[in-house]
């Protein structure tokens, strides 16, 4: 006998919600929403303590004609330059305006790379010797600047373009298949020794040249030099507010070290605290054959525990001998058996933790009525997956400042002891606390954003050298 009944579907639960736009703490305590009106209205996060400098002095290194665009660039700015549209303007930065600090530039504080070095790099036909030898040459000119009797806050690289683009990468055959180097990230590494923040910059950029190139908006691109400045000088632009005391924010990535394919480093930007201050650790080397094991690297239980201990380590030693109360650790590969019982079997002398992956998806999205595209800070739950927007139409400045299709981020994974609202708040705050800029929003929280960032310096870092622990040596 034939069974007529049909196999019904059960229908999937879905529910959406909205999660308000985090404030951020300026200066004395005050709160806003977006760093380019915190700033203006009350001053950064550490405008009137010991970390705040009323001066930042600027050194230089590149060519004549370059070094001085770049100086009458910033003396504009410092004057301010105004926006349009959403583009908030740039209030200027003086000691009462913007960052309240002075830019200092003295004769002094430049390192020309003359019209003969130039050249004899640019008849350089060998891809790896012009690298490495502009790397060298950049590093010994960062070290005659370092080793002046003179105060040096920040060193700005600056690049003209035809310069730039005979240096500023390099692909050549390695011993176990091509290698590939990027300027930016072989000088960070080399320049650690020498203990000054430092920032490549391109002569186009300015905006005088004529370059072909896509450049953001005039208020934008000043935002961005002078927010990095302040941060690289010593200053805390601003800090996240609604974090739960006592928590440290841990974000791991991997990395290949260079020339070694099958080599697996993690990278940590440990150490989001509740005031958005950090420091880096590199984890231990260990094998990963993606053809044999995946593309996706996990760590064995060993390293997994080495690398919390590693990171309570630094806690500790930065906060007078005092564990957090919890730990969260953020990575964007869901946590494989090995990987959970290391990172739990060591987080067990902690209060409470939570291990959350999370990763830009496509394969979800909201479609909004009407305009625009959905809200930052959309959430929608299917069954017991979450999916969160970090970008989207904010009407905090009533408009969508990027010119894609916004996608959400999935929470791949979580193991923990928080709620998944609180989690998602989180992430959503931790995405306000890029200071390589003045955005008010980001894709990935700066957990993982920074760690990546790490990685790819690390990389260039020689295995029996101690990488910096400071942020400001690597963005």
């Amino acid at each position: 006998m034939r069974d007529n009944h049909r196999a019904m579907l059960r229908r999937p639960t879905l529910k959406a919600d909205w999660l308000e736009e985090p404030k951020l703490l300026f200066c004395n305590g005050s709160l806003h929403e977006n760093p380019k009106v915190g700033i203006p209205l009350y001053g950064p996060r550490s405008f009137g303590t010991a970390r705040h400098r009323d001066e930042v002095h600027i050194g230089f290194i590149g060519e004549g004609e370059p070094i001085q665009s770049v100086q009458n660039y910033i003396a504009a700015c410092s004057e301010g330059i105004a926006g349009e549209a959403y583009h908030y303007s740039f209030p200027g930065c003086t000691p009462e305006i913007g960052y309240r600090f002075a830019p200092r530039i003295a004769a002094g504080l430049a390192e020309k790379i003359t019209q003969t070095e130039k050249s004899s790099l640019l008849r350089i036909t060998n891809k790896k010797e012009r690298f490495e030898l502009a790397l060298a040459l950049l590093l010994d000119k960062l070290k005659l600047l370092s080793e002046r009797d003179h105060p040096l806050d920040y060193v700005l690289v600056v690049f003209g373009e035809e310069l730039f683009g005979a240096v500023h990468s390099a692909q050549y055959g390695g011993e176990h298949g091509p290698i590939h180097r990027d300027l930016r990230r072989a000088f960070k590494a080399g320049a650690m020794r020498f203990k000054k923040p430092t920032q490549l910059f391109r002569e186009s950029t300015t905006g005088d040249s004529s370059a072909a190139r896509m450049l953001d908006n005039p208020a934008t691109r000043a935002w961005n030099l002078f927010t990095s400045m302040y941060f690289k000088a010593g200053g805390l632009p601003w800090s996240p507010y609604g974090l739960r005391h006592s928590t440290c924010y841990v974000g791991v990535s991997f990395y290949r070290p260079l020339g070694e394919p099958s080599s697996i480093r993690t990278s940590v930007a440990r150490a989001f605290d509740e005031n958005g201050e950090g420091l880096v650790l590199r984890g231990q080397k260990f094998e990963w054959d993606e053809e044999k094991m995946g593309k996706s690297p996990h760590l064995p239980a060993e390293h997994a525990a080495k690398l919390i201990e590693d990171v309570l380590s630094l806690y500790k030693a930065d906060r007078h001998e005092q564990l957090p109360q919890r730990v969260v650790v953020h990575k964007t590969s869901a946590f494989d058996p090995a990987e959970r019982d290391g990172f739990s079997a060591a987080l067990s002398k902690v209060g409470e933790f939570d291990l959350v992956s999370v990763s830009p998806t496509s394969s979800v999205r909201l479609l909004r009525t009407g305009s625009y595209p959905p809200l930052r800070g959309t959430v929608l739950n299917i069954e017991k997956e979450h999916y969160l927007y970090t970008t989207g139409y904010m009407p905090v400045i009533t408009a969508f400042p990027h010119g894609h299709v916004p996608s959400p981020l999935r929470i791949v994974d979580h193991i923990g002891d928080t709620a998944t609202t609180e989690i998602l708040h989180e992430i959503l705050v931790l995405s306000k606390m890029n200071w390589n800029s003045a955005n008010m929003d980001g894709l990935l929280p700066i957990t993982v954003t920074f760690s990546r960032i790490v990685g790819d310096i690390l990389r260039e870092v020689p295995p029996d050298a101690t990488p910096e622990a400071k942020f400001v040596y690597y963005i």
